[in-house]
């Protein structure tokens, strides 16, 4: 019931309009009590409302939903089918395709959603995901192959992100083995990729993608590294809808490029694009430091770490890296 109150609550908050909250809790047969703390639980999601005595409530600035009939016809127009669900509120486009795995989810097929209450990055971290204002997108892929065909899609989807903000916005990006898109030092993006199955026989992926587009300021204080978003680096609105569209439509086709050829014709894209390519670096896996030079990723995906003049492949799994 909570969902459904708080989902109302913003279909009609987007409207641009005052949204009296006795009404609402007549309307939707709950106290008005309820509706406050409703408010004040999309006040923590990283919405903007205000009230005023007799008026009601009213977002601070507007904001535009994602539209699932919109986003698919956006990927019509890109010669792409993929099948795309669009939610308001979710624990995590992962979780929520992971949960879905093997037999209620199709290949190629995307989740969207505006708010997620428990997003995840790499090695346990919490992904910070106010509501409305960044892309929260999941995408199932089958590897027919097994999951050993699923090493080096994290730099594979880190292309495929590349080519969109490239292509359709002309914004050069850095990337940053094994799974972030930075512009000029600051993290603008995050991979997360989760993988099922056995090492012989068919394999299920999930890739995510959170993608910054217009971070709000009470949210951008629990973030503890440098961060941009697209607003910011492109000093206008960003229609999510059509971008969703963009990056799916683009992580299929670098997907099908790597099925079909593997990761070696991407080798010097990745390389022209490397945030660390030559530069010192430390390597942490748990209580472990390693201090080297970066030497690119090998045609496994593998980071190639020069130490004491030897390189030696980097393989992805619970390790950061960053800067020496």
């Amino acid at each position: 019931m909570a969902k459904v109150v708080r989902e109302e609550l913003i279909r009609r908050l987007s409207e641009g309009k005052f949204v009296s909250g006795q009404l609402l809790a007549e309307q939707l047969d709950v106290s008005r009590t309820a509706i406050s703390k409703h408010i004040k639980a999309l006040g923590e999601m990283g919405l903007d409302i205000f009230s005023v005595q007799g008026k009601g409530y009213k977002l601070a600035s507007p904001i535009h939903l994602l539209n699932q009939q919109q986003m698919q016809d956006n990927l019509r127009e890109l010669d792409c089918n993929n099948m795309v669900e669009v939610h308001s509120i979710i624990d995590s486009t992962n979780s929520y395709l992971m949960r879905r795995l093997p037999n209620n989810v199709v290949h190629g097929q995307a989740c969207v959603s505006e708010f997620q209450s428990a997003g995840r990055g790499r090695r346990g971290k919490q992904w910070v995901s106010p509501f409305s204002s960044h892309l929260y997108l999941s995408m199932y892929w089958r590897l027919e192959q097994g999951i050993a065909a699923a090493m080096g899609v994290s730099v594979v989807v880190g292309l495929a992100v590349s080519d969109v903000l490239q292509r359709h916005y002309n914004l050069d990006v850095e990337l940053k083995w094994p799974n972030d898109i930075y512009v000029e030092g600051k993290k603008l993006a995050g991979i997360l990729v989760e993988l099922e199955g056995q090492s012989i026989g068919p394999g299920n992926c999930v890739i995510g993608l959170g993608l910054n587009i217009n971070m709000p300021q009470m949210m951008a204080e629990q973030i503890d590294q440098p961060w941009t978003d697209l607003n910011r680096e492109l000093a206008r609105q960003v229609d999510r809808n059509l971008l969703a569209a963009q990056l799916i439509a683009s992580i299929s086709a670098r997907l099908e490029q790597h099925l079909q050829f593997g990761l070696a014709p991407m080798i010097l894209e990745w390389q022209r694009q490397d945030y660390f390519y030559n530069k010192p670096v430390k390597l942490i896996a748990g209580s472990n430091e390693t201090r080297g030079i970066c030497k690119g990723i090998n045609a496994s995906g593998a980071l190639l770490l020069e130490v004491d003049g030897k390189v030696q492949p980097v393989y992805g799994g619970e390790v950061s890296l960053r800067g020496g």
